[in-house]
């Protein structure tokens, strides 16, 4: 008995030593592994606040001609995404008053001035958005080691608005060059020193477009199976083609259209919607048709730290279309002033005047407006803009009044109703509502206020619909109903009394 213990723990024994001696030997692996391999950057970093499309300002580098060690372009583009990250990471923490990621991207002594203005704030109940909108990077330096980059970032457009217990402070906008120092550790560029030379106010003066907007008579379009979906699987030339046919006999000369934000991919623009983009202006220049384009539909966000990527997804839009023999115009953003309640009209507004003067950065061209949803706003960021519109659905008789109070106030820039139309929805939902009569009765009485003041126009819209998205009006009943009666055109396909007043000669 007493043999077989032994043999026993003998075996235990035998069978504890091989357990631990496995657990060294993979032990030592996975060490000699971490060396020869580097370190998971997934994993050492918080990669919750990495950039991922989240941070996508404007930059341009200098062509390279530093001392030191010759730099490829795999290892330009590391520092590039690095160091847009810390100034990334930097914003969130001034936005949020934490400092999360901060120690990813900046060594302990730059790190401490940033911790710092946090503690400061914080306590002062005090935060900041901000972001930049370029960078223009030069390398000055690059170590034999690889370890120490050198740059100068220069005319950083910077973008400030400081809240204390949620009232502005302070807004402003500067351009800043920097000395920037960074080290490589841990495979991270991080920055030791963001030194400021220096600053001064950002002044943008408005440069009026080379174009200028002279008589318009449109509408808005969609095609009638598809509403707010026009560049959708159902895409179809031919029903477009169509349709701006019915358009240009009926009088018309232009068309307004909506390009929505998300649906055409957010920041990065899907090719193959830009396409389809692209196709209904060439559509359009065949029937001899100038084109409104108006960005950022179904868009509400305007907080400051998303301005990059809205300024990327514009830049690439306007960039395909700004040589277009059909585009017209420009309009920023659909009715942005419906916005003021929820969003506050200042940050709508900032987010606004920036768009502005992103797209002006890059088409000098074409004019650009934003399409107020009435009177009251039209003059709104009036000294940005090449022309002035805004949306008409109130009474006629008072049309005229609006319209030259409006010519008072701004004298010196076209003024265009871009929407303006009534319902002929009279049913279940409304059933004193008016009839297709005084739908025709409406637009007979709009033509002689346009005719008789010279006024430009874009009727809402060709057609009646049969479904419209919830998105637009809601999922109330009498309000979709009175949405799908608008068309001049009715859903058989017949036109409306009307239609003998979609245009005027």
């Amino acid at each position: 008995m007493k043999i077989l213990n032994k043999n026993i723990l003998r075996s235990v024994l035998v069978l504890s030593y091989i357990i631990i001696i496995s657990i060294i030997i993979l032990g030592i692996s996975s060490v000699f592994s971490y060396l020869n391999t580097g370190a998971d950057r997934s994993n050492m970093l918080h990669t919750e606040i990495k950039k991922i499309e989240q941070y996508l300002p404007k930059l341009e580098w200098e062509p390279l001609k530093n001392e030191g060690r010759p730099m490829d372009l795999q290892t330009l583009k590391s520092i590039e995404t690095d160091y847009l990250d810390a100034w990334y990471v930097k914003h969130v923490a001034y936005k949020t008053n934490t400092t999360k990621g901060v120690d990813d991207y900046y060594t302990e002594n730059a790190r401490s001035s940033i911790y710092s203005i946090v503690e400061t704030n914080s306590n002062e109940n005090i935060t900041i958005d901000g972001t930049t909108l370029e960078h223009h990077l030069t390398l000055e330096f690059f170590s034999e080691d690889g370890q120490l980059v050198v740059l100068r970032d220069s005319n950083v457009l910077e973008y400030k608005r400081i809240y204390q217990e949620n009232n502005v402070l302070l807004e402003t906008k500067e351009l800043t060059t920097y000395k920037v120092i960074l080290l490589l550790e841990d495979g991270v560029w991080r920055i030791r020193h963001l030194i400021k030379e220096q600053t001064a106010p950002y002044k943008n003066k408005f440069k009026p477009a080379e174009n200028i907007i002279t008589k318009i008579k449109g509408i808005n379009y969609y095609p009638q199976a598809t509403p707010w979906n026009l560049y959708g699987d159902d895409f179809d030339d031919n029903i477009i083609s169509k349709d701006f046919k019915i358009i240009k006999e009926s009088g018309l000369n232009s068309i307004r259209i909506f390009v929505p934000y998300e649906d055409f991919g957010l920041a990065n623009v899907k090719p193959e919607k830009l396409q389809k983009l692209k196709k209904v202006l060439d559509i359009a220049a065949l029937h001899e048709l100038k084109v409104i384009v108006t960005l950022f539909d179904f868009y509400g966000d305007y907080e400051v730290l998303n301005w990059t990527l809205n300024q990327h997804h514009a830049i690439n839009i306007v960039s395909a279309l700004k040589n277009h023999k059909a585009l017209l115009a420009w309009d920023i953003k659909n009715e942005p002033n419906l916005d003021f309640e929820n969003r506050g009209k200042i940050k709508v507004t900032a987010w606004a005047k920036q768009m502005i003067a992103s797209v002006k950065s890059i088409d000098t061209i074409h004019p650009v407006t934003i399409g107020w949803s009435n009177t009251e706003s039209a003059t709104i960021l009036k000294d940005n803009l090449d022309f002035v519109s805004f949306h008409y659905y109130e009474d006629l008789d008072a049309l005229e009044t609006e319209y030259q109070n409006l010519k008072t106030d701004i004298p010196n820039k076209p003024i265009v109703v871009t929407e303006f139309g009534i319902s002929s929805y009279r049913g279940l939902w409304n059933p004193f509502g008016n009839s297709e009569d005084d739908q025709a009765a409406y637009y007979k009485q709009a033509q002689a206020v346009f005719s008789k003041n010279n006024m430009s126009f874009m009727s809402w819209t060709l057609y009646d619909f049969t479904e419209i998205p919830k998105e637009v009006v809601g999922r109330l009943p009498w309000r979709k109903q009175a949405q799908e009666y608008f068309g001049f055109i009715n859903q058989n396909g017949e036109t409306k009394p009307a239609f003998k007043y979609i245009s005027k000669e």
